[in-house]
């Protein structure tokens, strides 16, 4: 397993990332097997929000791992919170009350990481900044990030707040790429020069915002994974099976490859619930993808090289 050094913190954290968001499709002791697997494989950090089966996942994983300080202090949790019913909200009393009932959940007095879920259009920086101030001054919230925002809307944020935004959750997979698309097609008079991103993946770079990549074997918005999918990606699939033997790994591990091969240390969340699953995705956490097969697998994909 890869270990990335966040910048300015004490974290060490993981390349592939345990996601928690179907944990409570499995009972209690399903679930200890699945975090114990994630651990044995060299995953040291886990991926919640507060609506994820509406806070059950988070009280199955306290569950699962009986929270005891031996355990806790072995592990980096981040949950996320702001999405509410049809709506999404950053205001202070909304993210305290948030904080508070995602620790009550997990049995345990503090987040190691609180991601603001999806961006508010009506945020009030000066506020939300003050209630990442109380967080962090209280010790319920060590670090901070956001998820699915552009330079602009972090910046906005950061403005107002001391403490520096650490990470950013995307969409981010071989069969969604607008965080390089842009980039690959600079000053081109085609659909895949217009920039959808803001430069979000360059903006993070430079301030050393960690991306995290979430549906890493989705295609579109959940419609189904790529892996397999002859009909729609019957090229990539033939590339991405000729690496797996390559590498002798399966194709799983390939598609995660393709994202932490990338300079940005990219961490890549895991969100099966199958045990053999995510043990071929940690597979992807070292294989050292040439740049040929890189750009082959981006080209495979649909996507134009000028």
């Amino acid at each position: 397993m890869k270990y990335i050094k966040i910048k300015g913190t004490s974290l060490e954290v993981s390349n592939i990332v345990m996601g928690c968001m179907r944990l409570n499709s499995l009972d209690v002791r399903e679930a200890q097997h699945h975090i114990e697997t994630a651990i044995a494989a060299g995953i040291n950090m886990f991926d919640h929000a507060d609506i994820y089966g509406g806070g059950e996942c988070e009280e199955l994983f306290s569950k699962a791992i009986d929270m005891k300080s031996r355990i806790r202090e072995k592990i980096i949790i981040q949950s996320k919170c702001s999405i509410r019913n049809g709506y999404y909200d950053f205001s202070r009393e909304y993210i305290i009350a948030a904080v508070d009932g995602i620790l009550k959940r997990l049995h345990t007095e503090y987040l190691d990481i609180l991601l603001l879920h999806r961006p508010d259009a009506l945020m009030e920086p000066e506020e939300t900044a003050d209630a990442i101030r109380s967080l962090k001054k209280s010790g319920k919230v060590r670090y901070f990030g956001v998820s699915n925002q552009n330079p602009m809307q972090i910046e906005l944020l950061q403005k107002y707040s001391e403490e520096r935004l650490l990470f950013n959750q995307l969409q981010f997979s071989l069969v969604h790429t607008p965080l390089i698309d842009s980039g690959m097609a600079v000053n081109m008079q085609i659909g895949q020069s217009v920039d959808r991103t803001c430069g979000t993946l360059e903006y993070c770079r430079q301030k050393d915002i960690t991306i995290q990549a979430w549906s890493p074997f989705q295609r579109g918005f959940f419609e189904g994974p790529f892996i397999g999918d002859m009909e729609h990606y019957g090229e990539l699939n033939n590339m991405i099976n000729h690496l797996a033997e390559k590498y002798e790994v399966t194709p799983s591990a390939v598609a995660v490859a393709w994202l932490t091969r990338h300079p940005a240390d990219i961490q890549v969340i895991l969100g099966t619930t199958k045990d053999s699953r995510m043990l071929e995705g940690c597979s992807g956490s070292w294989i050292p993808l040439t740049r040929e097969e890189w750009y082959g697998l981006y080209k495979a994909a649909g996507n134009m090289i000028p």
